[in-house]
């Protein structure tokens, strides 16, 4: 029999969150403005359409043909495509809001999500604002403040220097004292921006310029501060909800410890590290934390944890997280109802004994950058874009769709993939297919990375601490971290996908039926220019594979032109991406891809004397490794220059990347200047 395609079940929804009406059987708002963009803004819509209240987008220029625009039933253009100029202005939505005549704002993350004067400027409007007072914002958004607050509620904290930082020298002063190694965060951050680690004071200089520049860029407060930095830890939150009739309780934990750049790779709900014990005292004192400010709507208070389990108040998010999902699959409760729901007055529906742990759920972020170039952003249109199916066991949160553009203004994330099971390694196992069933082209992305990491050993052993990519991953990610791929098995898939091709062009329309030319037994399969010589029976759906004295059986239903090459090898489920180069095959299975071509014998031994061309010789050129804006060069021509000396920064997306030199040498000539847009691959700087 033919292997069929895995059809998932229709995605089961969140279950239903009791109080979604009100007593007349109408929904809390008819109308929600939501102030945000991207997979952020299409959840909140989702949300918003099954409870029936209708939605508004804002939009920049840049953003005039997104998702998120298109799903709302209105939408309102804010300014040009610089997130400052549009979606950071207050009284821009708040113009919307009137407009448009939407009662409530759903702010999402980031942006004005966590800003009192944008809940101030709506309450003075007259507009609900989905999230916590402003009071709560001020007190627990603030990194500084919240801390202060944490020590005066006598919650255990990191320990460091709890006040702004003027300058470089005076950081330094705070880093010696405090002891190193140290971390330098923005106050107003998130996401991983505005933050460096330091272990002396050279790297501490350059750490603040760097955290203090990123901060101003992206939260317009360049203030930072200095903390003790706690190796070997785990990252560790709890998410709450409070309701404004004093009900706070907690929905169980997240881990995030995987994390490059302090910027979340991989999160996954429950924690494989805590105990119950730990579990619930980590709760408690979250909830503690919230009714002291009487905290209202979703919140999160991130913990850093050490080997003992012993944990440290980190900040307190006073909005929805990027990785609510995992939480959303491990309780069954959809957070945007509940935030809803809360901002229109409602009591919480059920209690803290009321939230059970259903299995496991992992997340993995997709973002359009290049782990082999050290996950440079990626730009451009995504000429190709296919979501595994979704189901019970799998949820894809996005913002883009195919033709659609990931632009260099915001945020490169393509999407948000999560899995369910009822165990770790079931969810872990069901993450590795999906990434398998990801079929993005157009842009650079980090899939390779992401499957890398589902494969590692101690990533499946719960082993994690946010050291974990430096540890795992020194030296940057590269092809030899890809999970083992068995080479006969990829020449056995490009041998069945040959034969299938050649049986449906042998039947083509004016082909007689029973006089079509034979499909060969034995061929030889050129794996990146690697012979390797297998026999071929069967044909339809069933085949079996020969290599070296192994038997390989496929049953698979793939036809030529589909890019995912589903089947069952030799009883077990596999996905292959495949696509058409030259006249052979790339074929692409967890991350890992090679270059098939199907030959004859006699072809074989023409193709082994042909000459491979060799790669043109970048070696004396600094070249902008993404589109961009060159920030400075400190360098000029004529200088000798050591490696690892700073040669260029340059800035995409609100990060400064850094250049250095990769060896001594001398600087020839100067092809671009502090101020140039640059393209990727444009050449900077050309060495003697």
């Amino acid at each position: 029999m033919a292997a069929k395609k895995k059809v998932a079940k229709k995605a089961a929804k969140p279950a239903a969150t009791a109080g979604s009406r009100s007593p007349m059987g109408r929904p809390p708002f008819d109308k929600i403005l939501i102030a945000n963009r991207g997979e952020i803004a299409c959840r909140v819509i989702r949300t918003c359409k099954r409870m029936g209240i209708k939605t508004v987008a804002v939009y920049s220029e840049a953003d005039a043909d997104a998702l998120h625009v298109r799903q709302a039933d209105e939408k309102v253009l804010i300014g040009p495509s610089p997130s400052a100029q549009s979606y950071l202005l207050i009284d821009k939505i708040v113009a919307a809001c009137k407009e448009t005549g939407a009662q409530a704002v759903h702010p999402g993350y980031g942006f004005l999500s966590e800003k009192q004067e944008f809940q101030k400027a709506l309450a003075k409007a007259g507009i609900v604002f989905i999230g916590p007072e402003a009071h709560a914002i001020h007190a627990m958004g603030d990194k500084i403040e919240s801390k202060k607050l944490a020590l005066k509620a006598g919650v255990s904290t990191v320990p460091g220097y709890l006040a702004a930082i003027p300058n470089a020298e005076a950081a330094v002063k705070i880093a010696q004292k405090v002891g190193y190694p140290v971390m330098i965060k923005a106050s107003a951050g998130g996401g991983g921006k505005g933050m460096r680690i330091s272990y002396n004071d050279a790297e501490t200089r350059e750490g603040f310029g760097s955290a203090t520049n990123e901060a101003k860029a992206s939260f317009a407060d360049g203030r930072v501060f200095i903390e003790k930095y706690i190796e070997e830890p785990r990252h560790i939150e709890i998410q709450l909800i409070g309701d404004s009739h004093g009900n706070c309780v907690y929905l169980w934990e997240r881990e995030c410890s995987i994390q490059r750049r302090h910027q979340k790779v991989i999160e996954e709900a429950p924690s494989p590290f805590l105990d119950a014990k730990t579990r619930k005292a980590m709760g408690e004192q979250a909830v503690a934390l919230a009714k002291a400010v009487k905290y209202k709507s979703v919140g999160t208070v991130e913990f850093i944890v050490d080997k003992n389990r012993k944990f440290y108040f980190l900040e307190m998010n006073t909005r929805l997280q990027v990785e609510h999902p995992v939480t959303e699959l491990i309780t069954g409760l959809d957070l945007v109802e509940l935030m809803i729901n809360v901002a229109a007055g409602h009591k919480l529906p059920f209690a803290q004994k009321d939230v059970k742990l259903k299995g496991w759920a992992v997340e993995a972020r997709l973002y359009a950058e290049d782990p082999f170039r050290n996950f440079l952003p990626s730009t451009g249109r995504l000429i190709k874009y296919r979501e595994p199916m979704p189901g019970p066991d799998v949820r894809v949160d996005t913002g883009v769709y195919e033709g659609g553009e990931i632009s260099m203004f915001y945020d490169p994330m393509i999407a948000k993939l999560c899995t369910h099971g009822k165990t770790r390694n079931a969810a872990i196992d069901r993450m590795r297919r999906a990434l398998d069933e990801f079929y993005v082209r157009g842009v650079s992305h980090n899939v390779p990375f992401l499957a890398a990491l589902m494969a590692h050993p101690r990533f499946r052993a719960g082993k994690l601490t946010t050291n974990f990519i430096a540890e795992e991953f020194k030296g940057g990610f590269t092809a030899a971290h890809l999970p083992p791929r068995d080479p006969t098995l990829l020449a056995a898939v490009a041998a069945v996908i040959d034969r299938i091709q050649a049986q449906r062009a042998a039947l083509a329309p004016g082909k007689v039926a029973g006089h079509a030319p034979l499909v060969p037994d034995s061929c030889v399969v050129m794996l990146n220019r690697e012979p390797m010589k297998l026999g071929v029976t069967g044909g339809g759906a069933d085949f079996v594979v020969t290599a070296g004295g192994r038997e390989i059986a496929i049953e698979t239903d793939w036809v030529p032109g589909e890019p995912l090459f589903h089947a069952e090898v030799d009883e077990a489920p596999i996905v292959v991406q495949v696509d058409a180069v030259g006249s052979g095959w790339r074929l692409i299975l967890e991350g890992g891809q090679v270059d098939a071509l199907v030959l004859t014998p006699r072809q074989a031994e023409l193709y082994a004397l042909m000459p491979v061309k060799a790669a043109p010789d970048t070696s004396k050129f600094l070249l902008s490794p993404m589109p961009g804006l060159l920030a400075s060069v400190a360098v000029h021509e004529g200088q000798e220059i050591k490696a690892g000396e700073t040669l260029a920064v340059v800035e995409a997306m609100k990060m400064e990347n850094v250049l250095r030199a990769t060896r001594d040498g001398t600087v020839k000539t100067l092809h671009a200047k502090a101020g140039d847009s640059l393209r990727v691959d444009q050449k900077i700087i050309e060495f003697a």
